[in-house]
């Protein structure tokens, strides 16, 4: 696993269990799959002189722990035990502020194209790796950005299949995945 350390995070509070995971999908510029951008975004070093629809992104500060691109390949951004700036306003079971308790996983997509079969592969071997590292996080406790920050996000979104997905993370037995 190809490992960035992104500076888009800080300590979690001292009394914070992880113990949820967030799925979401982002495509910079919209509709483009490159993983170039992205890495930018999240290392802090994007050049919003580069494409039109960057300037909304002058001074983010964003991050993830994880993103898994559309050949399925993971690259981690931040180490799960420390807060990724991935959720914003969020909220799920009434616990506000799930950044501080959730491992943030990016999947290169959009709303207008299905997922790939790797992507699904890969980040349900990741969940699972995750599961096994976490015992709090279950697989009731894997959601999407758009029900922690519902009318506010829409990612992962319409083409995220998650029976698919369920059946996927199903399938994944034991795993040697990297994992900081």
């Amino acid at each position: 696993m190809r490992y960035l350390k992104s500076p888009h995070c800080n300590a979690r509070p001292d009394s914070a269990v992880i113990d949820l995971l967030v799925l979401h999908a982002i495509s910079l510029p919209e509709g483009v799959f490159e993983q170039d951008y992205i890495d930018a975004l999240f290392m802090g070093n994007l050049d919003v002189s580069a494409h039109s629809s960057f300037s909304s992104l002058d001074g983010v500060r964003v991050s993830s722990h994880f993103v898994v691109n559309r050949s399925g390949e993971i690259t981690q951004f931040v180490p799960c035990q420390q807060r990724a700036w991935h959720a914003g306003q969020s909220s799920w079971e009434g616990r506000d502020n799930c950044n501080d308790y959730a491992i943030g996983i990016e999947m290169i997509g959009d709303e207008k194209r299905p997922f790939t079969h790797k992507q699904y592969t890969e980040t349900a071997r990741l969940c699972r790796a995750l599961m096994q590292n976490y015992s709090n996080i279950t697989r009731q406790r894997i959601v999407g950005h758009q029900d922690i920050a519902p009318g506010r996000k829409w990612d992962p979104g319409k083409y995220w299949d998650w029976e698919k997905f369920r059946r996927s993370l199903g399938h994944i037995q034991k795993l040697n995945i990297a994992i900081k």
